[in-house]
């Protein structure tokens, strides 16, 4: 009687494993095999921070996406009466009035994240994204969350540092790629284990005939300075006008087999992104061939922001599908899912034991 019911025990823990996830909050295996992708890239809200409730994107994710990395954005368009009237614009395009950084997104996220049950909570991976790369102070910004919501987050990101149109728009000092406030903050996510997922244009928008694309070699020491720091590259560097560059793919692969830049992944997300890769049956296969030949170092993401509607969330999802077609099987699934659980893990890992050495028992 006593096999009979250690028996009866066992099947009920293994069938909750199933349906709630393991104990270390990881997406069970069999259940992850059954989803198409694992999203690296999403706005939970929008630039006036309003968005879709967590619970309602839940059910969006359905069956097909695994896990999300999940944040707002860590800007807020500002409503100049004096320059759209009684117009609210909620998008940076839609006003000439500038932008400006917005810290209690991450409250917002962790909050989100916290309402949710334990099995939909192990579907995300929140990332800390309401700092000024400007300040000094970046870094501690990133502390203070941490160990304010600690068992939450995951990463960095997305953050800005060059990028057309925005840039330009920020209130306060230009961010840049050699601003010793972006070393220190990326030299933090080193020491913790956070993904750092940053947004950095390859080129400027318009650039005159024969113009250096001096962001490229800034871009380069930047991540050679930080060996340690896990470091996801936001759409390769590309844009709404910020085409390819010459040579953009050689740049990639470069990069990609420098031992010296193994902590180095690319993300492949956003429409504006794809429209380049799969305007052409070369620029598929060429972008095909260089991910089949780096399969562990590039990641898939939507960039979505807000959706309400499944159809409009996948939507990046189909566009990519041609892509996707001419990959190996096993790179494909590499970009799709694996990549992106095996550093996510990793990075849930690192960053939890960081959290225990840290922070204090008062304060949890």
């Amino acid at each position: 009687m006593r096999r009979v019911l250690f028996l009866l025990a066992a099947m009920s823990l293994a069938a909750a494993v199933l349906v709630f996830g393991t104990a270390a909050g990881r997406t069970p295996v069999a259940a992850a095999s059954a989803y198409e992708f694992n999203d690296s890239h999403f706005h939970l809200t929008n630039y006036v921070q309003e968005g879709t409730n967590i619970r309602d994107f839940v059910k969006i994710m359905g069956n097909t996406v695994g896990r999300v990395a999940l944040f707002g954005i860590p800007l807020q368009q500002q409503w100049s009466y004096g320059n759209t009237g009684d117009f609210a614009p909620t998008y940076y395009l839609q006003t000439d009035a500038p932008l400006y950084y917005y810290s209690f997104t991450d409250a917002f996220i962790a909050t989100a994240y916290r309402s949710l049950p334990a099995a939909d909570r192990a579907r995300f991976d929140p990332m800390i994204t309401g700092f000024n790369p400007t300040d000094m102070y970046a870094a501690d910004h990133v502390r203070r969350v941490l160990t304010t919501f600690p068992g939450v987050f995951s990463g960095i990101g997305e953050f800005t540092i060059h990028k057309e149109f925005v840039s330009s728009k920020i209130a306060g000092e230009a961010a840049s790629l050699t601003n010793r406030a972006l070393d220190r903050l990326l030299d933090f996510a080193g020491e913790v284990g956070l993904i750092a997922l940053i947004h950095n244009d390859i080129d400027a928008p318009f650039p005159r005939p024969g113009q250096e694309p001096y962001q490229v070699a800034q871009l380069r020491d930047l991540f050679l300075r930080h060996p340690r720091t896990t470091i996801i590259w936001a759409h390769a560097g590309l844009g709404r006008v910020v085409r390819p560059v010459p040579d953009q793919l050689g740049i990639l692969e470069r990069a990609l087999s420098s031992p010296a830049l193994k902590n180095l992944y690319i993300d492949l997300s956003w429409d504006q992104t794809a429209k380049y890769i799969v305007s052409s049956p070369d620029t598929i296969k060429a972008t095909a061939d260089l991910i089949n030949r780096y399969p562990d170092r590039f990641l898939f993401g939507t960039d979505e922001v807000a959706p309400t509607q499944q159809s409009a969330y996948l939507n990046v999802y189909r566009i990519y599908a041609p892509l996707f077609a001419q990959l190996t099987p096993a790179a494909s699934e590499q970009v799709r899912k694996g990549n992106y659980v095996r550093l996510f893990d990793e990075a849930r890992r690192r960053v939890r034991a960081w959290e225990n050495d840290n922070i204090k028992d008062g304060t949890r």
